[in-house]
């Protein structure tokens, strides 16, 4: 749609092209039907936006860099949205409304919606980093589609790998090289893997599962050295304890940190990310926002696309005049690794409970088969669960948790499925249409139907017209059952 030669035009940057930022930019043309904004993106990566939950799936070679983009090329242009990638910023000037990149380039602004993400956090260990700064050239991070590349580059030269971290990264990174035939070992400094969504025992489940899929796991442990001269001349790394382990490669997946550079140097206020409101607004400057990973709201930083994608939705809402307001988000956390099904969410390491004051725990485990269940229940509540290798269940017990519904009188459903009256585990193709399929997008059961019923015929097409399947993509087999199905209709006799 052109835009009214008398249109009041409003200037918008936005610093930062990941699934952050782009989706801003969506959702802000979506309500921007005048076309009011004038909108410019800057990117740091090369890359146009793509889905970095996926990163592990390219890593493992079961989809490729060009299926993991989120927003076509050819759309920015169609959309009037002019984007530039390999663009970094280096200043954001407050009194002139404006920013500086490293080129020397001053772009004005109206407001300036800072989507900057996050860095990886590179521990300090002898040997990762050399003289110059840089990484050494067998230690690479899992951040980005380059440091997917980088790793794909050097694996005809791999034999051994040692990934530094157990939680969510550094586990898809394993089990990606592990696929592609690598010896590969995880450390982690912490008793249980993924220790911020686990309790104890499902970390032993997760471990026991790993070790079977070729992952090998050493907990407890700390690397001191990266080193040359390790059996035979070749490279390797050396633990706290003296335990050395050979390494041809190094994957740092230690955590990662917002970036606050620019803001803290513009003067806004940061704590552990840029301080903003529920309208997604720097407390120190009202014509800065900040959403996604840099983001803290209510003493909060959310690590995952699901928040990131309501806070832009938000934004784009209260720029355009709406009304909507943020507050906070409920986090389900899910393992995307080939032959991994996890899911976790709200309070987890619950484990003695008093029948007196509603709270109660269910769990099943069968560690054989990978399988650790439990659902936490306060006053007929889900407030939190684990969910490890049985997904027959895991859309039930989220879909209680997103909407605080009541649980089953059979609270077994929870756990097993086709416990007769509880309701629980439906057929996907039978989910009531106002079923959440898609955590991620918002996307109902109704609007998959909708979207089938209009002619979408593969999942890729029903992705294009509601976006269920671009987020985490634990949806996709249940998309695929309601895309087989077919509406009944009933004609009159």
């Amino acid at each position: 749609m052109s835009r009214p030669t008398d249109a009041v035009i409003t200037r918008i940057v936005v610093v930062g092209h990941g699934m952050a930022g782009a989706r801003f930019v969506q959702e802000l043309r979506a309500r921007d039907l005048s076309r009011r904004f004038e909108v410019t993106v800057l990117g740091a990566e090369p890359e146009a936006a793509y889905n970095r939950v996926l990163l592990s799936s390219v890593l493992a070679g079961s989809l490729t860099p060009a299926e993991i983009e989120t927003v076509p090329s050819a759309w920015y242009a169609a959309e009037d949205v002019e984007l530039r990638t390999g663009v970094e910023v280096a200043a954001i000037d407050r009194r002139r409304r404006r920013v500086l990149t490293t080129a020397g380039e001053h772009l004005p602004y109206d407001h300036l919606v800072l989507a900057t993400g996050s860095r990886p956090w590179v521990p300090p260990i002898d040997g990762l980093v050399g003289d110059d700064g840089e990484l050494d050239r067998d230690v690479v991070v899992f951040r980005t589609l380059g440091d997917c590349r980088a790793m794909l580059s050097r694996l005809d030269r791999v034999r051994y790998a040692v990934v530094l971290g157990g939680g969510l990264l550094g586990l898809e990174a394993a089990r990606g090289l592990a696929g592609r035939g690598i010896d590969v070992e995880v450390v982690h400094p912490a008793d249980r893997l993924m220790e911020r969504q686990l309790d104890l025992d499902a970390g032993r489940v997760l471990a026991r599962t790993l070790r079977e899929l070729g992952v090998r796991v050493r907990l407890n442990a700390r690397a001191v050295r990266f080193t040359d001269g390790w059996g035979g001349g070749g490279r390797g790394l050396r633990l706290e304890d003296g335990t050395r382990l050979p390494a041809d490669l190094v994957v740092v997946a230690c955590g990662v940190r917002p970036n606050t550079g620019l803001a803290a140097a513009a003067g806004l206020e940061t704590g552990r990310a840029i301080v903003v409101d529920d309208s997604m607004t720097s407390v120190t400057d009202r014509s800065i926002h900040a959403i996604g990973e840099c983001a803290q709201y209510d003493d909060q930083v959310y690590g995952l696309v699901a928040p990131a994608w309501e806070q832009a939705g938000v934004l784009a809402d209260v720029l355009t005049g709406g009304s909507t307001r943020y507050d906070g988000s409920a986090i389900v956390t899910r393992l995307k690794a080939a032959d991994v099904d996890l899911a976790a969410m709200g309070e987890t390491d619950v484990d003695d409970f008093d029948a007196d004051d509603g709270l109660e725990v269910l769990r099943f485990a069968d560690p054989a088969r990978g399988t650790y269940q439990k659902v936490v229940i306060r006053d007929d509540r889900v407030t939190g669960a684990i969910m490890l290798g049985g997904p027959e269940t895991v859309g039930t017990v989220t879909q209680l948790f997103d909407r605080a519904e009541p649980v089953p009188a059979d609270r077994r459903a929870l756990i097993f499925p086709g416990v007769v009256g509880a309701g629980a585990a439906p057929d996907p193709a039978d989910l009531p249409d106002d079923h959440t399929v898609c955590r991620c997008n918002g996307v109902t059961a109704g609007r998959v139907r909708a979207a089938r019923d209009a002619g979408a015929d593969t999942v890729a097409e029903v992705a294009v017209t509601t976006r269920a399947t671009t987020g985490c993509g634990g949806c996709r087999s249940d998309v695929a059952a309601l895309l087989a199905s077919r509406s009944t209709v009933e004609v009159p006799a």
